[in-house]
C-alpha cells in the first residue's frame, strides 16, 4: 500500500488542471515567462491588522517607503511636448514631473522656494512655459532654474544658483515615468526584476490609453490593492463567474522582491463549479456582451479557441493591429503582474489595465485607485488619440458610470472594492484575534509586500 507524501507548507495545489496545463492545452506556443512557475514559501503568521489601522504605522510609511522607492507616476503619453506636466501626489508628498525638451524629462518637488506654496495643483495636469508661483510670482524655467523675483531688490541675499527646484530622481520604462525621492536610491532596472525580460513579449510603450478612472475608497492603500492580488475571493465576491473563471487552480509567482505575479484562466470552469457544463455554454456565458452572439463550439475547438479568435478578428479589425501572434492565454486570460510596493501591470489585450493604490492624503483609512485602460497602437500609422484626463470618483459611485467604462466590467470592479469599507472597519472591531490570517499559496503575494515593506520600515 502507497503511503501518500507529506506535503511540505505551500506545497498544497486546488486539485485538477493547474493554469500552467490550460494553458499548453489550448496548443499554441506561448512565451516561456507565461508558464514559468516561481513560488516559494515566506511563512504563515497572521499579518496584524494596526498595519492598515495605525496612524503611526502610516505615517512610518510617508516617512520611510514613499521617500526611498520607485514610483509610477505618469505615462509619457501624458507629457509629450516641453512644457507638458503631471502633479504626483502621495500623502503630503507632491511631485510635479515636466518634460523640459523632446527627449528630456525632470521631476521636482511641488513646492516654491520662497514661501512654500505648491507650484501646481495636486492631481493636476497641463502645459506651461515656465513654473510661475501663483502667490507671488517668483518663477523657474522648466529646468528649474530661478528666472525671476519681483521685487528682486529685496532678496540681496537670494543666489540663483542656490535657489534652483530640488529634483527627483526620474527614469522610464515600457512608456512609463517613474519617480523616486531618494537621491541614493537603487536604479530603476535594479527594482523592476524580471519585468524588462518577461514584458519584451508584451511592450507597453507600444500601447497608449483609452481609459484613467480615479476612485477613493474608504480603507487602507494595502488592503485596498489586496482586494486584487488574489483569485481567492472570486468564489463568493464573483459568484456569477464561477462558470467561466478557473480561481482556486490559478497560479502565483514570487518571481523576486519587487515582482509578483498570478495567472487565471478565463473560459474554464472554476474547481468550485461542480454542475456539469458544455463547452458551447461556456462560450455564451463568456461572450453575451460582445456583438455576436451566434458563435459556436465546433469539433476540435472550445470556448477558449472561439472565444479568442473571435477576439482577434473584431478587436484587430477595430483597433487596426495584427493579434494574430497572441495565444488565447494572452487573449483572453487575468495576467496580473504586481511591482512594489503598488503598481499593477496586465499584459493580456481583453484585459489590458494597470492599477495604482496610494494613501489619499494623511488618513491611514483612505486611499486613491487608479485604473487605466490600454491599447495597441495603430499599426497603419494612425496617431492614437491623445490621452484622457483621469475621471474622479467617490467612494460611493458606481464604475458603470463612468464614461466609457462598460456597464458589466463595472459591476465586477464594483463587487471588488464593494467589501473594503467594511472590512476596514472590521480591523478596528475585531477583539482577541488581531490579525490576518492568509492562505500560504493564493495569498502568498500579499504576503512578500509586507516582508518588503518591513524591510524598508526598519523591521
Amino acid at each position: 500500500m502507497s503511503q501518500a507524501k507529506i506535503l511540505q507548507p505551500g506545497e498544497a495545489r486546488c486539485p485538477g488542471p493547474s493554469t500552467r496545463d490550460i494553458i499548453l492545452s489550448d496548443g499554441w506556443n506561448v512565451p516561456d515567462e507565461l508558464v514559468a512557475e516561481s513560488y516559494r514559501f515566506l511563512g504563515d503568521e497572521d499579518i496584524p491588522y494596526e498595519r492598515y489601522t495605525s496612524q503611526a504605522f502610516f505615517d512610518l510609511e510617508m516617512e520611510k517607503l514613499w521617500p526611498r522607492v520607485w514610483q509610477w507616476a505618469c505615462r509619457e503619453e501624458q507629457i509629450p511636448e516641453a512644457g507638458d506636466y503631471v502633479v504626483y501626489d502621495i500623502g503630503h508628498h507632491s511631485i510635479v514631473v515636466v518634460r523640459t525638451e523632446e527627449t528630456g524629462i525632470k521631476a521636482y518637488y511641488n513646492a516654491c522656494l520662497h514661501r512654500g506654496t505648491k507650484l501646481a495643483a495636486s492631481y493636476s495636469q497641463g502645459s506651461v512655459n515656465q513654473f510661475r508661483c501663483s502667490y507671488h510670482g517668483w518663477t523657474w524655467s522648466l529646468d528649474g532654474q530661478l528666472e525671476d523675483i519681483p521685487c528682486r531688490w529685496d532678496f540681496p541675499h537670494v543666489k540663483d544658483e542656490d535657489y534652483q527646484l530640488p529634483e527627483v530622481k526620474v527614469a522610464t520604462w515600457g512608456g512609463f515615468v517613474f519617480i523616486n525621492m531618494d537621491p541614493e536610491a537603487k536604479s530603476l532596472e535594479e527594482h523592476l526584476g524580471v519585468l524588462p525580460e518577461h514584458f519584451a513579449n508584451w511592450p507597453l510603450d507600444e500601447r497608449y490609453t483609452v481609459l484613467h478612472v480615479q476612485k477613493e475608497l474608504p480603507c487602507n492603500w494595502k488592503s485596498a490593492q489586496e482586494a486584487f492580488l488574489e483569485a481567492y475571493h472570486v468564489v463568493e465576491t464573483h459568484a456569477q463567474g464561477l462558470p467561466t473563471s478557473g480561481d482556486a487552480n490559478a497560479q502565483y509567482d514570487v518571481f523576486c522582491d519587487t515582482v509578483t505575479r498570478f495567472v487565471h484562466t478565463i473560459g474554464y470552469p472554476s474547481p468550485h463549479y461542480t454542475k456539469p457544463i458544455t463547452q458551447q455554454e461556456i462560450l455564451e456565458l463568456m461572450t453575451m456582451t460582445l456583438d455576436d452572439n451566434t458563435l459556436k463550439v465546433g469539433e476540435g475547438e472550445t470556448a477558449r479557441s472561439v472565444a479568442a479568435q473571435y477576439m482577434r478578428e473584431s478587436f484587430g479589425k477595430e483597433w487596426k493591429v495584427d493579434l494574430s501572434r497572441y495565444s488565447d492565454s494572452e487573449m483572453l486570460d487575468s495576467i496580473e503582474y504586481h511591482l512594489f510596493p503598488n503598481m499593477f501591470l496586465f499584459p493580456g489585450i481583453s484585459l489590458p489595465m494597470l492599477y495604482r493604490f496610494r494613501p489619499l492624503g494623511m488618513s491611514v483609512d483612505k486611499s486613491l485607485f487608479d485604473l487605466v485602460f490600454l491599447r495597441p497602437k495603430p499599426e497603419n500609422g494612425d496617431t492614437p488619440p491623445e490621452p484622457p484626463e483621469p475621471y474622479r470618483i467617490g467612494p460611493e459611485d458606481s464604475y458603470s458610470t463612468v464614461p466609457g467604462m462598460s456597464e458589466g466590467l463595472g459591476f465586477v470592479y464594483d463587487q471588488d472594492t464593494m467589501n473594503l469599507k467594511m472590512q476596514q472597519e472590521g480591523f478596528s472591531a475585531s477583539r482577541g484575534k488581531r490579525g490576518q490570517t492568509l492562505g500560504n499559496y493564493q495569498e502568498i503575494r500579499m504576503r512578500n509586500i509586507h516582508r518588503v515593506l518591513d524591510r524598508y520600515l526598519g523591521e
